[in-house]
């Protein structure tokens, strides 16, 4: 369990970085679900993208949680915010 808590903590953070994002950015927002599969998904390649440049150790030490949180939440946001574009620019 130990070994997958960072990934835990990545998913969850992004979860709520892409529906904080959703919330800042109205027109980009879609919607409480499509905010949370975004996020999830932003998480997952933040955390993932931090553990490559050398940001993120993936340990459960107070440091590697932070990584976790912020490499997350910023990956959701950023996911989220894309794929928001993406959808009002095919909109129109």
């Amino acid at each position: 369990m130990e070994e997958n808590l960072p990934l835990i903590i990545q998913l969850l953070s992004g979860a709520v970085g892409g529906n904080v994002a959703g919330r800042l950015f109205k027109n980009l927002d879609l919607g409480t679900i499509g905010n949370s599969i975004a996020g999830i998904v932003g998480g997952g390649i933040g955390g993932w993208a931090l553990g490559l440049i050398g940001l993120g150790d993936g340990g459960t030490g107070l440091s590697g949680i932070l990584g976790s949180v912020a490499g997350g939440a910023i990956g959701g946001a950023v996911i989220m915010a894309v794929v928001g574009a993406l959808k009002k620019a095919f909109v129109k």
